[in-house]
């Protein structure tokens, strides 16, 4: 993408801004690598932004271009398109950073919807969220206890789920392995339950559930392997993968019948593996995705060995979201220590869905 006027446009949404989210745009647009793939924009409160610029750049190394519209964005390393969003007069520079706060709680909804709808009219190409905080959106009235909850209903998808991507040769075991020899860009585990408690997770599995996100993992990789349909591995619930019942039967119950209706579909999917073999193999380039029962079982593996280079993507939907895989560290906010590697990140993976192919 040597001419830059041919970039995806990523609409950057603040997220909560007592949260590091407007430090880590500014520490991300100093970096060359935040432009080579795309043409960022905020999408946020201007005021907020021009203090985040002085605290990480001391004011002289970046101006805010207030723009009224995405179309109206000419950005560049030193220049940052920032749309504004939000009640007229509420002034969000009273938000004490690391506090909660209903007033940051709205701004944070008011810039993801704007986001949204940009998107889905397709004015925007794709959208990478900064954290928001729960508890501000629950003090500002909002019902979703998060970003994936708001764009699922916003853009009327039934079925979805979060990927978190992590781009191989980047990280993980690099010794030999007798694992296929086909590398694929990065390693994506999809989720079939998230945000619930562990107790709960053995009620809402089921053949069903797992086949849904086997099939959205396929959807999802496809495009960035090249036409191939990606390796899917599902991992086992239970260790030792129930050990043929003596651990557990839903191996047998559950995931084996999905892994055996998602082949049947022409699917690459085997399982279920022993999770704690699996990763070892996943990560040394086995297999393009990991379908996890539940959040930590993916989560810590990928989080461990890229911790600021994970990035969240929201499968299921019409429009490309990509996240950073941290949250609005309200012990830094304010302190200009914030690490942008995982918005870099996010937005390479961003503009790589939205187009349609793994850029070099």
């Amino acid at each position: 993408m040597n001419d830059p006027t041919k970039r995806p446009l990523v609409g950057l949404t603040m997220g909560d801004v007592a949260g590091i989210g407007p430090e880590v745009i500014v520490r991300g647009w100093l970096d060359p690598r935040l432009h080579a793939w795309a043409r960022p924009i905020v999408i946020g409160d201007p005021a907020v932004l021009e203090r985040a610029a002085k605290l990480v750049a001391g004011g002289d190394a970046v101006r805010i271009q207030v723009v009224a519209a995405p179309e109206e964005a000419v950005p560049s390393r030193s220049t940052i398109p920032c749309m504004p969003v939000g009640r007229v007069g509420e002034d969000l520079t009273g938000v004490v950073p690391g506090t909660i706060d209903a007033r940051a709680g709205r701004a944070a909804f008011a810039f993801l919807t704007t986001a949204i709808d940009l998107a889905l009219a397709r004015r925007i190409d794709a959208i990478t969220t900064l954290p928001l905080n729960k508890q501000a959106l629950h003090q500002a009235g909002v019902k979703h206890p998060g970003h994936t909850e708001i764009l699922a209903e916003r853009c009327g998808a039934a079925d979805h789920a979060m990927l978190l991507y992590l781009e191989t040769n980047r990280s993980g075991p690099s010794e030999p392995t007798t694992e296929p020899e086909r590398r694929s860009p990065g390693l994506g585990v999809v989720h079939v339950t998230l945000h619930v408690a562990l107790r709960r997770v053995f009620d809402l599995l089921s053949r069903e559930s797992i086949l849904s996100k086997i099939r959205l993992a396929d959807q999802a990789l496809r495009p960035l392997t090249g036409g191939s349909p990606p390796r899917i591995a599902v991992a086992a619930l239970n260790p030792h993968a129930g050990e043929d019942g003596l651990f557990g039967d839903e191996e047998q119950t559950m995931i084996g019948p999905a892994v055996r209706a998602a082949r049947a579909e022409g699917l690459d999917a085997v399982g279920p593996l022993p999770n704690d073999t699996l990763f070892h193999h996943a990560l040394a380039g086995a297999y393009d995705a990991v379908v996890a029962m539940y959040h930590d079982q993916g989560h810590i593996a990928l989080k461990t060995v890229g911790f600021h280079r994970a990035v969240n993507v929201t499968l299921g939907l019409p429009i490309v979201r990509t996240s950073v895989a941290h949250g609005t560290a309200f012990d830094i906010a304010g302190t200009g220590r914030a690490d942008a590697s995982s918005l870099i990140a996010a937005v390479r993976v961003a503009a790589s869905f939205s187009g349609g192919r793994w850029l070099p």
